[in-house]
């Protein structure tokens, strides 16, 4: 049952965690992903799964479709199948997760990039040597008054990613041995992606085209145990050829630091940045606790609350406002230089939201054999803050990868990000 109480470490001061965004050179953050890194795995013991794409459509409609395969121990897996729409201009917003039947990884013919059940199917297709080398479909009745048919694709120009190019990239590591490890975390990520397709919502069609990003993540341990926060950026605009810029940080609990238990509440960061359409920097950054980071470190990858006000909705620390900060070597060859981006966002006040789509109560969405196994304090519930606002990216680049970056430029798009309070 070591799954479920873990094993506390022999030296009291060994590092009880190993965060992807310190293991390598800041000049090799860069790892392209390979077919591996695309397939579901799909393991036993405490693993939760998740396959996610985000889209901005061009009406400026916000929709996300997410698989969550969850494994609990020696139970049969539980896989859920998410669709949320927002739209911003009338308000409307939809939310449905359903429990799906007979779902398989690799489904005849396909490869374990592809994954099917009763109600949906995702099909990885790929396309080497061409503009757009890689490409999803998703078809998906994911309740009586939701269909979805969607292409979405990945440019030449904008490779996938994961922090490090070796065995252990993308993933950040629990426990005091990193060859065998209490648990760990991946990410994956396409950082620009374009959508086509149509969803019939309530009887309607919606055009669904517009761009956006994908992300595979495994959390292979309680997820309640793999951080006790988390912030994401996803930053999109088709002004200058194409703009992305996304963000992901967690911070760990107390029991995982670099000197044993108690020396936790580490910040791991990582994100990238798309200008004219091709992926130009890739960056990760540590920050243990109340540590300063230099203003003028080579690699930054930051986020930040500010003005937070208690909210009673929730009883967390809500931020008026959140900050992302990126910066970091140019990955083209031919156009070599120092890549720096920021973006603050207005979210507004608990009493006065701006972009709010919904405050997420994370226990009422996760399946009930999971939450009998995950314990939190008494009194203490997690929420998921839902945030979706235009706003402006300001960028500083070399001109060769953006005519007139090096001066500084304002590029207008539409930012959705999160704000996670897990414990």
């Amino acid at each position: 049952m070591s799954w479920i109480w873990g094993a506390g470490p022999a030296d009291p001061t060994a590092p009880t965690f190993h965060p992807v965004s310190s293991r390598y050179p800041d000049n090799e953050l860069l790892g392209e992903l390979d077919e591996k890194d695309m397939e579901w795995v799909c393991a036993g013991g405490f693993v939760t799964e998740t396959q996610i794409f985000y889209n901005f459509l061009e009406d400026g409609t916000f929709i996300m479709c997410q698989v969550i395969h969850s494994s609990i121990g020696v139970w049969y897996p539980t896989v859920q199948f998410v669709f949320k729409l927002y739209n911003p201009t009338t308000k409307e917003t939809a939310w449905r997760s359903t429990n799906v039947g007979n779902f398989l990884a690799s489904p005849p013919g396909l490869d374990k990039r592809s994954c099917k059940s009763d109600q949906f199917s995702i099909t990885y297709k790929s396309a080497p040597g061409t503009d757009t080398p890689e490409t999803f479909t998703v078809f998906a009745h994911a309740t009586d008054d939701v269909q979805i048919t969607l292409n979405i694709t990945r440019a030449a120009s904008a490779p996938g990613w994961k922090i490090g190019n070796d065995a252990k990239g993308g993933r950040s590591f629990y426990g005091p041995d990193i060859e065998k490890p209490e648990g760990y975390v991946s990410h994956k990520f396409w950082p620009r992606t374009q959508c086509n397709g149509l969803i019939i919502y309530k009887g309607q069609a919606i055009t669904a085209n517009g761009p956006g990003m994908y992300v595979h993540t495994i959390m292979g341990m309680r997820p309640n145990l793999v951080a006790s926060r988390w912030n994401f950026a996803d930053f999109q605009s088709n002004a200058h050829g194409g703009v992305s810029a996304i963000q992901m940080e967690l911070t760990t609990l107390d029991a995982y630091g670099m000197r044993g238990a108690g020396s936790g509440g580490l910040k791991v960061n990582f994100g990238s940045l798309v200008l004219g359409g091709k992926l130009v920097c890739v960056t990760a950054e540590t920050t243990f606790p109340d540590e300063e980071r230099p203003a003028d470190a080579g690699v930054k990858s930051r986020a930040f609350h500010h003005d937070a006000t208690h909210d009673s909705d929730t009883s967390y620390m809500q931020p008026k406002g959140l900050e992302f900060i990126w910066a970091g070597p140019s990955t083209l060859n031919d156009a070599p230089g120092q890549i720096s981006a920021s973006l603050n966002v207005d979210v507004g006040t608990p009493s006065e939201p701006k972009g709010l789509i919904e405050k997420v109560d994370v226990l009422a969405e996760i399946p009930a054999v999971v939450k009998a196994v995950i314990s939190y304090v008494a009194g203490t519930k997690p929420y998921i803050y839902q945030w979706y606002n235009s706003s402006t990216l300001k960028v500083t680049a070399p001109d060769a990868i953006l005519p007139g970056a090096s001066g500084g430029l304002d590029i207008e798009g539409t930012v959705f990000n999160e704000a996670s309070f897990i414990s």
